[in-house]
C-alpha cells in the first residue's frame, strides 16, 4: 500500500557556503532515505530550502557592504547549485524570503495568539538614537562590568571570558557606528511554552526514538519556558499586529515554518494551491525531520508546540533521524580558520558519488565522526574500485569477450543457490537499514554484496569453465548470477550513488531511470538481453593527489600563536586542598543559556541530590552530547549568579587557553568523593 511520505533536511542557515559537515549530518541522509522511498513506490515529498532572516545574517550584510536581501541572494544561489552538483533530489528547494512565506507565519501567529499561547510584554532594551533603532547583543560593544575591558561583546567579555546581559554593559555602544546607547522601553511577544509540557510530554511518550533523544527532549520539556519570539529589527517576517510595527519575527520561530511554506510554493509551481494539504493537514502522513543534533530542541518541541497551538491540524513529525557531528581531520570545520574544504574545488578532482559515498559510509549517527583523506582515499580505491567496480568490470569485460549477450541461467548447485540466497538477503537487508535511518549499515551491506560476488566468480572460476565446452551452461548460469547480482548491486546502491547506479543499469541494457522503477518490481524481472560494453565507474586514486589536498588544507589554516602557560598560582597547604569538596556528578540535563556563547545551564546528580551548574563550556560540548556523562563538581563552592541564573557549584575543566576539555568519569556513581 502506498503511504505518503513527508520528508525534510533542516533549513541552511544562509550566511555562508555549506560544508562536509551539513551534508553529512541533515542532507544526504534524508536524500538517500526521499531516494529509498520513491523505489518503494512510495508518495514522497522532500522538501527544504534556505533560511534567510535573523541578526547574524543583518550584521554580516552590513559588514559586507550590502543590503539582507543582496546577502542571502547570493549565498542562496551558491548553495542551491551545489545541491544540484551535488544530484540531490528535493521535490522542492524554497526560501524563508519569498512572498508566500509571510501568510503562513502569520497565520500560525495569530492561531497561537487568538488560542491563549501568546502574550504581549513591556521590557528595557538598549537603543540607538543615532540609527533610530534597537540593537541585539550581536550589535552592541561596550566597558566589560566585571573588569572593565573596553571592548567587550554584547554578550560576553573576550578579556575575562564574563558572560552577561548587553544591558549590563557599561557605556554600550553600537558595533556599527560607534554611537552611544540608551535603555528604552519596548514591547515583545512571547511563546507560553510552559503551557505545553503535559500535552508534549504524552506525546513525546509515544515516540520509539533514540534514547538519547527521548532523554534530551524530556529534560528539555520540564524546563519548558516562555520565549520572546519578535525582534525590533527591519530584516524579517513582519508581526500582523498595529501595535507591533517595527518589529518582525525571532529567526528561531518562522525558520521551522518554512517547511510548509516551502510546500506551499511547490504546490503554487504544480499549478494547485490547495495541493500541500495533501501532506501536511493529513494525519496519515509520516512527517520524518533530518537535522544535527544542535536542532534537537527546535524539531522536538518547539515546532510540534507551535504546530499544537493551532486550528489546523498541522502535521507533527513521527520520526527525527538526529546526526551528530562530522569533524575534518580531527578538528571542527571552520572558515574563519580555513580548516574547510570547498566543495566546488572537490569537485574538479573527485567525482560526485565518490563524495557521497565517503560521507554516506562515515554518516555521524551515534556520534561525532570525521572526514580524512586517507579515509576517502580507502574507501573510493578499497571499496569503489575492488568491491563494486571491480565485480560489475570483470564480469560485463568476461561476458563481453567470451559470450557476447546475457547468458541464460541453467540448473543450479549449491552454490549457486546459496550465493543467490545471499543476494536476497543482503538486498532485504539494505533495504531495512535505509528504512531506519541507518546510513552507514546500508554502505557497509552494500560493499558486503559486492565481494560476496567476487568471492562466488573467483569460486566459481568462468575462466575455467570457459575452456571446456561441456561447462557450457554452468558457466552461462554463472555469469547470469553474478549479473543478477549487479543489478541488485545497482539498485541498492541508488540512493547513494545514483548516477553510478544508473551507469550500471545502462550496461546492463536498461534504457529506464533507475530512480524511477519500483524495486520489487525491478528484483522480480527477468534480464533483458542487450548488455552494453563495460565501462570504469571509477578510477583509482593516487596517493599524490590524496597528499596534495592534505598539503593544501594545511597551508590554508591560519597560523596558530605559540603556546603559552599560564603561570602556577601561589603555593597552597594541604590543608587548603582538603577545603574543597571535589564529588562525581552525572549529568541529567544541559542547555544553552539565552545570549551566551559560553554557558550551558546544567543539572546535575551527586547521589543524594541535584544541583543546577551555569558552566562555561558550551563552545567545546553540545548539550545534548553531556546528557549521561559523569564530571567532576567542586560541592562547596558558594552559589552565585550568572547571567541570572544560579549556579551551585562548579565544573572542573582543563583548557589550554583554546581547547577546553571536561576530565569525565567511568565506573564511579554519582557523589562518589574526589580526592
Amino acid at each position: 500500500m502506498t503511504e505518503k511520505i513527508l520528508i525534510t533536511s533542516a533549513l541552511l542557515y544562509e550566511n555562508a557556503l555549506m560544508h562536509f559537515g551539513h551534508l553529512a549530518g541533515a542532507y544526504l541522509p534524508a536524500d538517500c532515505y526521499a531516494r529509498f522511498e520513491r523505489l518503494r513506490g512510495n508518495d514522497v515529498h522532500y522538501v527544504s530550502g534556505s533560511d534567510e532572516y535573523g541578526v547574524a545574517i543583518t550584521l554580516s550584510a552590513e559588514l559586507a557592504g550590502r543590503t539582507p536581501k543582496e546577502h542571502v541572494d547570493d549565498y542562496h544561489a551558491k548553495n542551491s547549485r551545489l545541491f544540484e552538483k551535488l544530484n540531490f533530489s528535493f521535490d522542492h528547494y524554497s526560501r524563508t524570503s519569498w512572498e508566500g512565506h509571510v501568510a503562513p507565519v502569520q497565520r500560525i501567529f495569530l492561531d497561537l495568539l487568538e488560542n491563549g499561547y501568546v502574550e504581549a510584554k513591556d521590557c528595557e532594551e538598549l537603543y540607538s538614537e543615532e540609527d533610530k533603532r534597537f540593537l541585539a547583543d550581536r550589535y552592541v560593544t561596550g566597558t566589560c562590568p566585571s573588569c572593565s575591558y573596553e571592548k567587550a561583546r554584547g554578550d560576553e567579555c573576550p578579556s575575562c571570558g564574563a558572560s552577561f546581559e548587553a544591558t549590563d554593559l557599561k557605556n554600550p555602544r553600537s558595533k556599527m557606528t560607534n554611537a552611544p546607547l540608551v535603555l528604552k522601553r519596548t514591547r515583545h511577544w512571547f511563546l507560553k511554552l510552559d503551557m505545553m509540557k503535559e500535552r508534549l510530554k504524552e506525546w513525546i511518550a509515544t515516540k520509539k526514538w533514540k534514547p538519547n533523544v527521548v532523554n534530551f527532549v524530556n529534560n528539555y520539556i520540564d524546563d519548558l519556558h516562555e520565549r520572546s519570539i519578535t525582534r525590533d529589527l527591519s530584516w524579517g517576517v513582519p508581526v500582523p499586529l498595529e501595535e507591533a510595527k517595527g518589529k518582525v519575527f525571532y529567526v528561531w520561530f518562522d525558520a521551522p515554518i518554512g517547511y510548509i511554506s516551502a510546500s506551499m510554493e511547490w504546490a503554487k509551481s504544480q499549478g494547485d494551491e490547495e495541493l500541500w494539504k495533501k501532506y501536511w493537514l493529513d494525519e496519515k502522513s509520516k512527517l520524518v525531520h533530518f537535522v544535527g543534533k544542535d536542532n534537537i530542541p527546535f524539531h522536538a518541541v518547539i515546532f510540534p508546540a507551535m504546530c499544537m497551538g493551532q486550528n489546523q491540524p498541522i502535521k507533527l513529525v513521527d520520526e527525527l533521524p538526529a546526526n551528530e557531528f562530522l569533524n575534518l581531520e580531527g578538528r571542527k570545520f571552520s572558515k574563519s580558520e580555513g580548516w574547510t574544504i570547498d566543495i566546488d574545488d572537490f569537485l574538479t578532482k573527485f567525482s560526485v558519488d565518490q563524495l557521497r559515498y565517503a560521507l554516506a559510509a562515515n554518516a555521524p549517527e551515534t556520534q561525532d565522526a570525521e572526514f580524512t583523506y586517507k579515509d576517502f582515499l580507502q574507501r573510493c580505491n578499497g571499496d569503489l574500485v575492488g568491491k563494486y567496480g571491480n565485480l560489475i568490470n570483470r564480469t560485463l569485460t568476461f561476458i563481453h569477450k567470451r559470450i557476447g549477450k546475457t547468458p541464460k541461467q541453467g540448473s543450479l548447485d549449491e552454490a549457486d543457490k546459496s550465493f543467490l540466497a545471499e543476494i536476497e538477503r543482503l538486498t532485504n537487508d539494505v533495504a531495512n537499514a535505509y528504512q531506519n535511518h541507518k546510513l552507514r549499515l546500508a554502505t557497509h551491506l552494500i560493499m558486503e554484496l559486492a565481494q560476496t560476488g567476487n568471492q562466488y566468480f573467483d569460486h566459481k572460476k568462468p575462466w575455467v569453465l570457459a575452456k571446456d565446452e561441456s561447462k557450457r551452461e554452468e558457466l552461462e548460469t554463472v555469469l547470469h548470477n553474478c549479473l543478477l547480482c549487479i543489478r541488485s548491486l545497482g539498485l541498492i546502491s541508488s540512493p547513494v550513488m545514483p548516477e553510478s547506479a544508473q551507469k550500471v543499469f545502462e550496461m546492463l541494457g536498461e534504457k529506464r531511470e533507475l530512480a524511477k522503477c519500483k524495486w520489487d518490481e525491478l528484483l522480480a524481472e527477468p534480464l533483458i538481453g542487450d548488455l552494453q560494453e563495460p565501462k570504469l565507474l571509477f578510477q583509482k586514486l593516487e596517493e599524490s593527489v590524496i597528499e596534495a589536498e592534505e598539503e593544501k588544507l594545511k597551508k590554508r589554516v591560519v597560523e596558530e600563536p605559540e603556546v603559552t602557560y599560564e603561570p602556577l598560582k601561589e603555593t597552597i597547604s594541604i590543608d587548603d586542598v582538603a577545603k574543597v569538596d571535589l564529588r562525581v556528578g552525572e549529568i541529567l540535563f544541559a542547555e544553552k543559556l539565552p545570549k551566551s556563547k559560553k554557558l550551558l545551564r546544567v543539572e546535575v546528580s551527586l547521589g543524594f541530590e541535584k544541583r543546577q551548574i551555569v558552566a562555561g563550556i558550551a563552545t567545546s560540548y553540545e548539550p545534548e552530547a553531556l546528557i549521561g556523562k559523569k564530571a567532576v563538581v567542586v560541592a562547596n563552592l558558594k552559589p552565585a549568579k550568572l547571567m541570572g541564573v544560579e549556579s551551585q557549584g562548579m565544573l572542573l575543566a582543563g583548557s589550554d587557553g583554546k581547547l577546553l576539555e571536561l576530565p569525565l568519569i567511568d565506573k564511579l556513581p554519582p557523589g562518589s568523593k574526589i580526592s
